[in-house]
């Protein structure tokens, strides 16, 4: 089959080798432009366009595509039977969702029609929700509204983190989507009154409120990880928690209650067992209060 893929983040390329893998025809691969990083602030290429010229694969990195009609008719004139999305990071328009002969399809990183939307997620994991998966979509106009091809679940346990699902959830999409492809399963609209969304995230998600119950700030931490990351202040220096457990105790939420780093929530409490300073290595909480003693009675955020 000829296609184009169309993503850019790690989350993008399992699909991407699995399309190769199974020996259909890559037109085109298309992804974000390489950003500045590092020290240097050297372009640096996103992992789908890594992944792809390892492959030999032709790979295009236009800025816009909606108002860019000459980019629309490059796309057009790949003569594709499909393309595929996953992660691209840019809106198609109209004239490039109906394009290829059998359309977009996208492998999205939730069971739709639940978190719609660009962090599913870590959405899944902030709401406690049992159970996440993909959903291989038919692509219209819409944010992710178009009908659904195929779908597969991932339980989320009590201590699953966003980045754990993250992998599991890249190579169920590119199972599922080599599936999709092979069958062509007949399309289900999706039930939109059951529609719910995840918002881009940014930093300032990541913050604490220590009124919040002690669940609730533990499912952030696991949801916020490895991105925005979790954080409060301590002394002025912004502390990020990097993993926690509830345990016993109450107080004014933020309030330090033994030596062991329990914390004081709106509702129970939250024991810190990994934090890190800012610039400085992770630690488990142990090794961290050896060197950064944290007496009870200190309270923790603004």
């Amino acid at each position: 089959m000829r296609l184009a893929f169309m993503g850019s983040p790690d989350f993008s390329v399992p699909a991407l080798h699995a399309l190769h893998e199974a020996g259909h025809e890559i037109a085109a691969v298309y992804c974000q432009p390489p950003k500045p990083a590092g020290r240097g602030y050297a372009l640096r290429p996103c992992p789908v366009q890594a992944a792809a010229e390892a492959l030999g694969l032709p790979v295009r990195a236009p800025r816009r595509l909606r108002t860019d009609p000459a980019a629309q008719e490059a796309f057009a004139a790949l003569d594709l039977d499909v393309a595929v999305v996953a992660a691209y990071g840019l809106i198609l328009p109209p004239t490039m969702l109906v394009a290829p002969r059998r359309g977009c399809l996208n492998i999205h990183a939730s069971l739709l029609p639940r978190w719609r939307g660009a962090a599913p997620i870590q959405a899944a994991v902030l709401a406690g929700d049992a159970e996440t998966g993909i959903t291989i979509m038919q692509m219209d106009a819409g944010l992710d509204t178009g009908p659904m091809l195929l779908r597969g679940t991932v339980p989320i346990g009590p201590a699953t983190t966003s980045a754990e699902l993250h992998h599991t959830l890249a190579e169920l999409g590119a199972q599922l989507l080599l599936q999709a492809l092979r069958e062509d399963p007949a399309p289900e609209v999706q039930p939109a009154a059951r529609a719910t969304y995840a918002p881009k995230l940014t930093r300032e998600d990541g913050r604490i409120a220590w009124v919040q119950d002690a669940a609730q700030i533990q499912r952030q931490v696991r949801a916020f990880d490895p991105w925005p990351g979790t954080f409060t202040m301590l002394r002025g220096a912004m502390l990020k928690v990097l993993r926690a457990e509830p345990t016993e105790g109450a107080g004014t939420p933020g309030t330090v209650l033994d030596t062991h780093l329990s914390v004081a929530c709106g509702a129970g409490a939250l024991r810190l067992t990994q934090v890190q300073l800012a610039g400085r290595p992770a630690m488990a909480a142990d090794a961290f209060l050896r060197g950064h003693p944290v007496a009870p009675g200190i309270v923790l955020g603004d």
